[in-house]
């Protein structure tokens, strides 16, 4: 055995050797680069169109009874495919250590220039093992829809868009990274996650086409601002400002969210809270200023013209305009009763409210209605109550200078005063009992001297202790107007006390005795002569 190896060494080294001769002597005779010639007669065959150029140059193949160099050549060359092996990315990076594989096991050479040395098998080949694994409908797609050119399979770039870039309806305008809505599965429908952006969709801004929003594919630095795209929607003309999410709400557009209680200094209460926002913001609601005071709003309705100041709060609720709430009672010293509750306001408050001082005394405000004309004072709750000025009218006639007895109590007001100018009347019995005077005036004007208050006709009056008149004999018991003839004037009796002055007709001595007849007569009976 060992013989026969030796002898087909020995034949194998003699044909070399002879080769190597001959090739010698032609090249010597060809003036060719000895090396080149020499390899050039050990060509095992003719290399593949790509490497014809270094057919002679063995050396960029192959190195000098060193077959391990092999691979380290092959990548000095293949540049790109050295970075996937270090890299150990793409297919060559990611076979190149399986089984220790070396390039010469995949692609050979010198088999002639037609020859394919990639022997790629597109239906067995294993995507996987690239840098862009199949997915979706990228599984059933001709090799040929990415890798267009002949026989080159090697993808420099992999995203989405070098290859769809036809099927770009946005015209580059949302950039590159189409996986951002697209998916494998199918181009369409797009899903694109909003949630990722700065301006996530909530409530019916999930269910709105792209385009209403990104008018003619603009879709970088699109405005997040609601008014930009509802500024159609505005029927407040903008004169509410570009901020309609302070207001409005994503969920419908006709819901309100704004909370003027929380949101402004001014929380809206009673019927505030039905009113319409342009009842009060006329203008442009961030320019012009609404001042919170109710007389800023409420002037046309101030019925008291300014009269009773601009705190309308103060009487006024939010509730209803009508509805007063100023409590009379706890909110001023002056207590509010009987009439006075019912009156309105101005029929005392006739002038400005916070600058006019009213009187607090009856008299002051029912001057007018003083039928006394200021003859009782101003004191007008001695006789009057707040609950009628005309009706129960009490008043204690003890505290006047005619005190009221006997009968009087029971005779009304006006069988006394006749006017309302109660001090004008006449205290003497004769102003009201002259027609009940059937003296006639005789005995004066002084009643009271003979009659009491109980009844007209009960009278007493004692002659002997009243005058200086005694009366007695037959003068006791006589009619007051036997002596009484003529009327007293001012109640000045000027009656003579002598008996002439009455009996002078009953003188039967014609005066010739003289006028004293008491020197012979007694009052018991004129017929009695006693002589003294």
């Amino acid at each position: 055995m060992a013989s026969k190896r030796f002898l087909a060494l020995l034949s194998s080294y003699l044909f070399f050797s002879s080769t190597l001769f001959i090739g010698c002597i032609a090249i010597a005779s060809a003036a060719i680069d000895p090396i080149e010639r020499m390899e050039g007669l050990l060509l095992p065959g003719e290399l593949v169109q790509g490497h014809a150029r270094i057919e002679k140059k063995c050396d960029k193949c192959h190195a000098p009874f060193d077959k391990s160099k092999q691979n380290k050549l092959c990548r000095d060359c293949h540049e790109e495919i050295d970075k996937d092996i270090k890299k150990e990315s793409n297919f060559h990076g990611k076979i190149y250590n399986i089984a220790n594989r070396e390039c010469y096991t995949c692609h050979t050479d010198h088999k002639g220039r037609d020859m394919d040395i990639v022997q790629l098998d597109e239906e067995m080949l294993d995507h996987n093992n690239t840098n862009f694994k199949l997915n979706g409908a990228h599984v059933i797609t001709p090799c040929k829809s990415c890798h267009k050119k002949e026989k080159f399979y090697r993808l420099p770039k992999h995203n989405c868009i070098d290859c769809h870039e036809v099927d770009d309806s946005h015209k580059a305008r949302m950039g590159e990274k189409c996986e951002n809505c697209h998916v494998e599965l199918a181009w369409l429908p797009a899903r694109f996650n909003h949630e990722k952006t700065k301006f996530p969709l909530r409530n019916n801004h999930r269910d709105i086409a792209c385009q209403y929003c990104h008018v003619n594919e603009r879709y970088n630095e699109t405005p997040k601002n609601c008014y930009f795209c509802h500024y159609l929607d505005d029927v407040h003309e903008s004169d509410r400002g570009i901020k309609c999410h302070e207001c409005h709400y994503d969920e419908r557009w006709s819901r309100i969210e704004f909370d003027h209680g929380e949101d402004t200094h001014f929380k809206l209460k009673g019927s505030h809270e039905y009113l319409l926002c342009k009842d009060c913001h006329e203008g442009n609601i961030f320019e012009d200023e609404v001042k919170s005071a109710c007389v800023s709003c409420h002037k046309v309705h101030d019925s008291h013209y300014g009269l009773y100041g601009k705190k309308c709060q103060d009487c006024h609720s939010e509730k209803k305009w009508l509805d007063i709430v100023f409590n009379h009672d706890k909110d001023t010293r002056y207590i509010l009763k009987g009439e006075h509750k019912e009156l309105a306001c101005n029929t005392c408050h006739k002038g400005h409210v916070f600058e006019e001082k009213l009187p607090k005394t009856c008299g002051k405000c029912h001057v007018l209605d003083d039928t006394h004309r200021g003859q009782e004072g101003d004191k007008c709750e001695t006789c009057h109550n707040e609950k009628s000025w005309i009706e129960k009218v009490a008043f204690d006639h003890a505290l006047t200078k005619f005190p009221l007895h006997g009968a009087h109590p029971l005779v009304t007001c006006e069988d006394c005063h006749v006017t309302d100018r109660y001090k004008d009347t006449n205290k003497e019995c004769d102003s009201c009992h002259e027609k009940d005077d059937i003296h006639k005036r005789k005995l004066g004007t002084q009643c009271d001297r003979c009659h009491g208050p109980e009844d007209w006709l009960v009278w007493e009056f004692d002659h002997n202790k009243q005058t200086d008149y005694v009366l007695d004999g037959a003068h006791d018991g006589l009619d007051c107007h036997a002596c009484h003839t003529v009327k007293i004037v001012e109640n000045k009796f000027d009656l003579a006390t002598n008996c002439y002055s009455c009996h002078a007709k009953d003188d039967n001595h014609v005066g010739m005795l003289g006028k004293q007849c008491e020197k012979c007569h007694i009052t018991k009976s004129f017929k009695d002569i006693v002589i003294q």
